[in-house]
């Protein structure tokens, strides 16, 4: 839910100016190519370090060079940012464009029932949810790379018009294989709408902004998602099931046409040779990942964890990663360039992203399963419990910028992800089996602590680069978190079920169920066991989400270990006199005090 002190001079070198605006421009051009680390907050004001020739990686090291040995070119704005008038038609679809993409991934949970008396299929149903989970993961590396090379505007009309071809597709399917395959093509352009609906907000808005567009995103995505499955449940009662996919339709429509007519990108010198897509590279990234992420989706549901379909996939998807390795080190313009992981400022928000996605499973998954099996709450108060957090997460990541404008990106996102260890810790010490209360304060202050965690990051790391490289960034990250969730899925579902099993060996009756989604349809037919059994079925349950929990608390661990180790300890940010490629041409150039970056302590 992304100013140092110092000008270039013709010849390249930094020189120490005065205060001034925090745009910096290279002299003579007006070309926004001037780099910096972020201020240290350490430093007494006034006293900030100079500018460095070229974007610079986090390590020191002058940023990677492109196929032709050149640095990679950010087209000029030659603007000062968009009005905000100007920008609400774009902002308008960016939002209506996100609240599709997240609210298809929970909108037909509760639609399940119905869709399966209609069509069939009730064995392979699951792959309603993780074909579209697939497709949208392993295409937002090649959506960035082609929104770096061809524009952002073609790729997110193409995600559009895919999205809702799948969307009409889905409405019209005859049985449950067409479904899934017509969701595995709206998950194609799922993919496209979320990766580069971040990269145009942070096209739109210059730094010092960009809280407030991440803010209303991060809104429209957790009001989507808690939204979806109700929305989907009452379709299905009352209408039919059809019109869950019907009404992307106009909504995209919508969105379609303000992106078509408003959305307006500089226009950028032809390159010298044709644009090269690495095909081979993007069907090996989308090869890996299918059988990875279909190996953990599946392992431990479909078949066990060490038996042959999953070691085979698992296997599969490592020869497929070493190839892939290989192809993109031969390729003029790699779909995952080695710089994403070379940077250490990129490299360490992917992980620290990563581990953030896998501790979300513990609430989004399992809390509603707590709330129903062990506090005895109805599907609306159990949701209740869980939307708490998407009250407190978007409020927080609003209000982020005033702490890192103090402290810099990276302490904030060590404040939020080491308070949200401390909380996910204190789930197990809740009382057994507690008020309904308990679980959703804790619930809300995790999301006003992720709030303080995840936007500092993306807007810190889209802001280490320039245009040409910010939608590969942003769609190395969002797939990081996208294979975060995955794991996580399939790990915490292990961790659950191993302590059910251990939990029911001894059970004080015989024919229990040993899984948790077994054990949750048993607590909620009163009379299917005793009530000396249906309790100790609800202690197991609190057990088996206890330890889930302690394990996201070790994938909080993971992100700060990835802050503290790899993250460096002030951002390179690249300052420009616009981050807005979108906006008009000025009516006059900045003067040279206006051209001046001032040092500004975060």
């Amino acid at each position: 839910m992304e100013a140092g002190p110092a000008s270039r001079t013709s010849t390249g070198t930094p020189t120490e100016t005065g205060t001034g605006p925090r745009s910096g421009t290279e002299a003579g051009t007006g070309s926004p190519t001037a780099t910096q680390a972020e201020p240290d907050p350490d430093s007494a004001p006034g006293s900030g370090p100079g500018t460095t020739a070229g974007p610079a990686a986090a390590d020191g090291s002058a940023t990677p060079a492109s196929a032709d040995g050149t640095t990679p070119a950010i087209p000029a704005a030659h603007a000062a940012p968009a009005t905000p008038r100007g920008r609400r038609p774009v902002v308008a679809a960016l939002m209506l464009g996100m609240a599709l993409a997240a609210i298809d991934g929970t909108i037909v949970s509760t639609a399940v029932p119905q869709i399966v008396g209609d069509l069939g299929g009730f064995t392979v149903f699951s792959w309603l949810f993780s074909g579209y989970l697939l497709a949208v993961t392993v295409t937002l590396p090649l959506y960035g790379k082609l929104s770096d090379t061809f524009g952002r505007k073609p790729v997110l009309i193409a995600g559009i018009i895919l999205f809702l071809v799948g969307s009409l597709l889905c409405a019209a399917a005859w049985n449950m294989a067409a479904l899934i395959a017509f969701r595995i093509v709206q998950g194609l352009g799922g993919g496209a709408l979320q990766g580069t609906i971040q990269t145009i907000a942070a096209d739109l808005y210059p730094l010092k902004e960009r809280p407030r567009i991440q803010a209303r995103l991060s809104t429209v995505w957790a009001t989507s998602s808690v939204a979806g499955p109700v929305a989907g449940g009452l379709l299905a009662g009352y209408a039919d099931w059809r019109w869950i996919f019907l009404i992307n339709l106009p909504v995209g429509a919508v969105a379609l046409w303000l992106v078509v007519r408003h959305l307006q990108e500089p226009s950028r010198p032809r390159p010298a040779t044709r644009p090269r897509v690495d095909w081979a590279g993007a069907l090996a990234v989308f090869a890996t990942g299918a059988l990875l992420l279909t190996a953990l989706v599946q392992g431990g549901v479909a078949w066990p964890w060490f038996s042959a379909p999953s070691l085979g996939l698992f296997g599969a998807s490592a020869l497929l990663a070493a190839l892939t390795v290989v192809i993109e080190r031969r390729a003029a313009e790699p779909i995952i360039p080695g710089w994403v992981w070379r940077r250490r400022t990129i490299a360490s928000v992917n992980l620290a992203l990563g581990a953030m996605g896998l501790l979300m499973v513990a609430p989004t998954v399992f809390l509603p399963t707590y709330a129903q099996s062990v506090l005895g709450l109805g599907p609306i108060a159990a949701g209740f419990v869980l939307s708490v957090m998407t009250l407190s997460w978007p409020v927080s990541a609003a209000f982020s910028d005033r702490v890192y404008n103090r402290i810099g990106f990276r302490r904030t996102a060590m404040l939020g992800m080491g308070a949200a260890l401390l909380i996910l810790l204190a789930f197990p010490l809740l009382p057994y089996p507690g008020e309904a209360w308990h679980p959703a304060l804790l619930m809300l202050l995790l999301g006003a602590a992720l709030g303080l965690f995840q936007l500092p990051l993306i807007v810190g790391v889209q802001s280490t680069v320039g245009w040409a490289e910010r939608g590969t960034t942003t769609a190395s990250v969002l797939f990081c978190r996208q294979v975060g969730q995955s794991i996580g899925a399939a790990l915490f579902g292990a961790i659950a079920n191993g302590v059910l099993a251990a939990r029911l060996l001894d059970a004080p009756v015989d024919g229990l169920p040993g899984d948790l989604d077994a054990v949750a349809r048993t607590l909620e037919d009163p009379g299917a066991v005793s009530s000396a059994a249906a309790e100790y079925l609800r202690r197991a349950v609190d057990a088996a989400v206890d330890h889930v929990y302690v394990g996201a608390a070790g994938a909080a661990a993971l992100a700060l270990l990835a802050l503290i180790t790899l993250a460096p300890r002030r951002f390179p940010v690249i300052t420009e006199p616009s981050d807005s490629p979108t906006a008009p041409a000025p009516a006059a150039a900045p003067t040279a005090s206006e051209a001046a970056p001032a040092r500004q302590d975060r």
